[in-house]
């Protein structure tokens, strides 16, 4: 027998003599180790100082994968499967799935089983009405930390990799982002120097004629914005979350809207396609006549739902590749 698999007995004995002492006394929970205070959505709630057993969901997903944080069950989470790496996507994968894509489709009794010591959620202040949070307590400290406006997935991600205990993770990342950020500001200070930049995002309604205009922090520009991009104006009505940095007029309003852009950015799928909505728009006369068009300063921008440093990163290096023309002399 290997010292390894030796080890694992001596662990799982000990594991059965700490479990079989009863449940629920003071004694079991000094065993499963040191709490602490921490700051959530739901108030200050006390958790696991090292938590063992973590479920999270929504934008919690993607960042806690990264981390590498001790998980045992997740929300699905498809719209980041096209920004996770190869050992990201096994892990997503081999992990148990306690959620669809919805609040809603919370599955209670799969979280139980899952047996947590920290419940992370990750999903809007708006939507925790659907969610029986009472329920989620009974089983484990529940944290909610969720998104506001699109842009602060960065403190967002760094409030969530704090409650798994995973900050050292967070930390490095940022520092790795940072550093190409200021690599690539500094590389287009003279392009976009006083360039007026507008933004087509993916979440207009081409069933009903509109279109999505995305301002400054909403998630097709804030990661263009870290490169010195300024998109100008902002919402006429601010309606809450995304709703403060992006809006959906009708698509005649398109010359209004963007009419005095130099440049002009959209969304495109990860793969580079153009989804139904972005495709509405481009194929709009109303579109093609937009100044900042006809002048050949038209971008697509890939990865504009990245909401981790990991993947932002990705999407730094789609921002350079695709505004190099930009650059005087066409530098790439």
């Amino acid at each position: 027998m290997s010292t390894r698999t030796r080890l694992a007995g001596a662990l799982a004995a000990a594991l059965v003599l700490v479990t079989g002492c009863g449940s629920g006394s003071s004694g079991d929970a000094e065993a499963a180790g040191k709490t602490r205070s921490f700051a959530a959505d739901n108030g200050t709630i006390t958790i696991p100082a090292d938590p063992k057993r973590v479920v999270a969901t929504g934008y919690a997903v993607p960042v806690l994968i990264e981390a590498d944080a001790a998980l045992v069950g997740i929300s699905s989470w498809k719209r980041g499967l096209a920004m996770m790496s190869p050992e990201d996507r096994e892990t997503y994968d081999g992990l148990k799935k306690i959620a669809g894509e919805t609040a809603a489709s919370t599955n209670y009794e799969a979280i139980a089983e899952a047996k947590p010591d920290l419940i992370v959620i990750g999903v809007p202040a708006p939507v925790l009405g659907d969610i029986d949070m009472e329920r989620l307590k009974s089983i484990a400290p529940v944290a909610a930390i969720g998104p506001t406006v699109p842009s602060a997935w960065r403190d967002l991600s760094k409030r969530q990799a704090d409650a798994a205990g995973r900050l050292d993770y967070w930390a490095a990342a940022k520092a790795a982002y940072d550093k190409k950020a200021a690599e690539l500001k500094a590389k287009y200070a003279d392009a976009l120097k006083g360039v007026k930049f507008g933004h087509v995002g993916s979440y207009g309604d081409a069933s009903s004629g509109t279109f999505m205009r995305e301002f400054g922090n909403s998630w097709g520009t804030n990661i263009a914005e870290d490169v010195g991009a300024t998109y100008y104006g902002e919402v006429k009505e601010k309606g809450g979350g995304s709703k403060d940095v992006s809006e959906t007029p009708s698509i005649e309003e398109l010359p209004e809207s963007l009419g005095e852009a130099d440049a002009v950015t959209y969304s495109l799928e990860p793969d580079g396609t153009t989804s139904e909505e972005v495709q509405f728009v481009l194929d709009s006369k109303l579109w093609k006549n937009l100044p900042a068009v006809k002048d050949g300063k038209a971008f697509g921008l890939r990865y504009t739902a990245a909401a981790t440093y990991k993947s932002a990163l990705m999407a730094l290096d789609d921002v350079d590749k695709t505004l190099a023309p930009l650059l005087e002399g066409g530098e790439k």
